[in-house]
């Protein structure tokens, strides 16, 4: 019996017995079903006017539970999704509501925490999952053991302000710290987020995780269809940390998850801090208008260390180990491990070792103790190898380095390579100018004072030269 037969043979015998009753009934019939097409028709509607991604992130848990004299309800399964549905697209969906139905006044939405197949309810994954939101933090990494220097002084002091500050600062959220790896990114993460839970004045979430964790977090929340659940705790804290952004690279749905997750913040006045090995600019494989938002609020890069800053480091270290270390082994140390501050402090570890053995701490048994790690600290770089990677870098030709030609193209991947064939080779300036077409000493010198004067006023330059010197590492 087909459907339409089935309401004709219903409405014959309703009418024989109560007509009333019949025609109450098929009123409410009618009214439900033209409430759902209406539903319907207004999610098409949102799906097309916000786009997929959007739609599935906020809209796709609407549930349309009634509609009584104009007052429709609907349902969502978390108060995060309810209140940012109310600030965001409540407006929207009544207009277009009441572009269907005159009628409607009001739309109200309802808390219905849905129940979840592996669990007896959200709340408990959500009990369980906030435990382990997070990586936990490092006690050793806070502000007063972190060694200030050039190299480091504006993160450091970016850092400070954001981790004081009970509301984001005007353009520094996001804070995006980057450099090479063991120079320290790390440690000021930590360093932040442990000067904002220990803080008496305001108590704020605070999460921090590399994005390799976040990545994690997601696709266990996809697996186990609680990807809603996932969307309100990362999007319902007060200051998210990630590591190494740098691993979503690459990653297509990551990268949408943590697009969408660092809108839902910055709209909501909370604060992001970011760290990765190279600048927002640099990423390659993350999404454009990923790094567009990356640059947004301050970019604050970690250099290599100095030797006076390497030499402070050891210093504090030792002062916290409680132990003595003789000056010209550490001064031994700080010239010659000059790759990372994790590098630094091992080998300082290991020459300490020596004294548990009854050996004497010296710079000859220092020397003797890291053999293998100073000579990879010393591998020997030409001045050819200089002139052909950043011959490569430039796509230009080595000949063109060495010729007498004095266009703006060639003169500064020039002036480039005589400063890094001073900074890396035991070669004298004479000896750098004569494998520069034969230029004399005074010009090498110029070269190089002019790279390092780029480096000081020139941020973008600066980070091409940390670029550049990666390359011979």
């Amino acid at each position: 019996m087909h459907l339409s037969d089935y309401y004709s043979f219903l409405v014959w015998y309703m009418n024989l017995t109560n007509p009333k009753v019949s025609t109450m009934f098929f009123d409410q019939i009618i009214t439900v079903t033209d409430h759902n097409v209406t539903w319907e028709k207004i999610q098409n509607y949102l799906h097309n006017l916000y786009g997929e991604a959007t739609y599935n992130s906020w809209l796709s848990s609407l549930r349309f539970i009634s509609n009584r004299n104009g007052e429709v309800l609907l349902s969502v399964p978390t108060r995060f999704i309810k209140e940012w549905i109310t600030v965001h697209y409540m407006e929207k969906i009544l207009s277009l509501w009441q572009s269907e139905d005159q009628s409607v006044c009001s739309i109200d939405i309802q808390l219905i925490e849905e129940r979840n197949s592996n669990s007896n309810t959200i709340l408990k994954n959500r009990e369980e999952n906030n435990h382990n939101l997070g990586s936990p933090l490092d006690t050793r990494f806070t502000f007063d053991n972190f060694v200030v220097g050039k190299s480091n002084e504006l993160a450091f002091t970016a850092a400070k302000r954001v981790a004081e500050s009970i509301d984001p600062i005007s353009g520094s959220n996001p804070l995006f710290l980057y450099g090479g790896v063991g120079l320290g990114k790390t440690h000021l993460m930590h360093a932040i987020a442990w000067d904002i839970v220990n803080s008496p004045s305001a108590k704020r979430k605070v999460v921090y995780l590399s994005a390799e964790k976040f990545m994690y977090q997601y696709i266990t929340a996809l697996r186990s269809k609680d990807i809603m659940l996932f969307k309100e705790q990362f999007r319902s804290v007060d200051v998210l940390m990630v590591d190494d952004v740098q691993f979503i690279s690459g990653k297509d749905s990551t990268q949408e998850e943590f697009f969408h997750t660092f809108n839902a913040l910055i709209d909501q006045n909370k604060q992001l801090v970011i760290s990765a090995d190279r600048s927002p600019s640099d990423l390659d494989g993350v999404e454009e208008r990923i790094k567009s938002r990356l640059g947004w609020g301050l970019v604050a890069d970690i250099n290599e260390t100095t030797f006076e800053l390497r030499l402070g480091i050891l210093q504090a270290k030792v002062e916290r180990m409680n132990m003595y270390v003789p000056k010209d082994v550490l001064e031994f140390l700080a010239r010659n491990i000059k790759s990372n501050i994790r590098e630094l402090e091992g080998a300082l570890n290991k020459v300490a070792h020596t004294s548990l053995i009854g050996r004497s701490m010296t710079v000859e048994s220092a020397s003797e103790t890291l053999i293998d790690l100073l000579r990879s600290n010393h591998r020997s770089i030409t001045i050819e190898e200089i002139q052909k990677k950043i011959a490569e870098f430039f796509n230009i030709k080595i000949a063109d380095m060495q010729s007498n030609r004095r266009l703006r193209s060639l003169a500064r991947p020039r002036q480039i390579a005589m400063y890094f064939a001073k900074k890396f080779t035991q070669k004298s300036l004479p000896d750098i100018g004569r494998n520069f077409g034969g230029r004399d000493h005074a010009t090498v010198i110029h070269a190089v004072k002019q790279v390092e004067n780029f480096i000081r006023t020139d941020p973008k330059f600066a980070d091409e030269i940390n670029r550049l010197k990666k390359m011979f590492k």
